[in-house]
């Protein structure tokens, strides 16, 4: 599947350009929610996966692939969207992008240690306040404090 990043020459609305889609990656133990973030490339601040739509992939499919690609996560897909954040997506070759990522659950089934990102990310389970404390943005702060997978429809069939 090819990836769909905004590009200069692009006939896309602003609005359009800076669309990602991201996963909560989240599992629950002994009935305590717990959510994996990942360090971003350049600062290794703490985020959640995202990307670029993935061609021939709905938003919860696309979110689901950056979810295994940055964070080696195989789950279910929820086709519902938590949410929106806002933020900026650095570029070192290029002016900064104001992005706005919808979210998606994906319940994490495993961790594979052999993903295409394991090298250049960190990845770590925490509490939804944990998590809330760590993410520089807050409308995902938001989103992680309210989480609650015992609200969530079907999963996606996979």
């Amino acid at each position: 599947m090819a990836v769909q990043a905004p590009s200069a020459d692009s006939s896309a609305t602003e609005e359009e350009i800076g669309r990602q889609f991201a996963a909560l990656c989240f599992t629950t133990v002994r009935g305590k929610t717990r959510v994996l973030l990942i360090t971003s490339r350049g600062t290794g601040r703490w985020i959640v996966p995202k990307g670029w739509k993935v061609e021939g992939a709905t938003a919860a499919g696309s979110a689901a692939r950056e979810a295994w690609e940055e964070a080696g996560v195989v789950g279910r897909i929820y086709d519902h969207c938590l949410g929106t954040y806002s933020y900026i997506k650095l570029d070192d070759k290029g002016p900064d992008l104001p992005c706005k990522a919808q979210i998606f659950p994906v319940k994490v089934l495993s961790l594979k240690g052999d993903f295409p990102e394991r090298n250049q990310r960190r990845r770590k389970w925490f509490s939804l306040k944990k998590a809330a404390e760590l993410v520089d943005e807050p409308e995902l702060a938001e989103i992680l404090r309210s989480f609650d997978p015992g609200t969530l429809p079907a999963a996606v069939k996979s």
